[in-house]
């Protein structure tokens, strides 16, 4: 048995500490380092939250179909308001790692929320708007425009 095998927060944390002191240009004995298990680990960091994106796309998608065969349905109002729950903090940060994405990868000077009076926790969006600014580069200006029907 390996140190994997018993205790997997212990050698995580060995592995990082190594990890980090190479990053950092120091020299380390190389075989102390548990390639095969790095490398799984990585990929099954990834594995899962492409796993926990495709549940709540699911999700969201059994939602709407509900609320659209039985508009009617005393239940529609929460089925759609639990199609994209941004009372769920996996949610949050999907749509934030998102507008980030589009913002800092792509360099769009903005963007467009249309339909905001449908998020039911209206904090998410001060919480982006926060991460936003502390994320983007002193000095540049982005625009976040909501559409909101309480809008005149």
């Amino acid at each position: 048995m390996t140190l994997y095998d018993d205790d997997i927060l212990l050698w995580s944390e060995r592995q990082a500490d190594l990890l980090r002191r190479t990053a950092a240009g120091e020299r380390v004995n190389s075989a102390e380092l548990d390639w095969p298990n790095i490398a799984e680990e990585i990929e099954d960091v990834g594995s899962n939250r492409l796993h926990a994106v495709e549940s709540l796309l699911v999700q969201a998608l059994r939602h709407t179909l509900k609320a659209d065969a039985w508009p009617v349905s005393l239940d529609a109002p929460s089925w759609r308001a639990d199609a994209i729950d941004f009372r769920r903090q996996e949610v949050r940060a999907f749509f934030t790692e998102n507008v980030l994405m589009w913002l800092m990868d792509y360099r769009f000077d903005g963007l467009r929320f249309d339909a905001v009076h449908a998020i039911e926790d209206q904090s998410w969006v001060d919480e982006m708007a926060a991460i936003v600014r502390a994320t983007v580069e002193p000095g540049r200006h982005v625009h976040l425009v909501l559409e909101h029907h309480n809008d005149a």
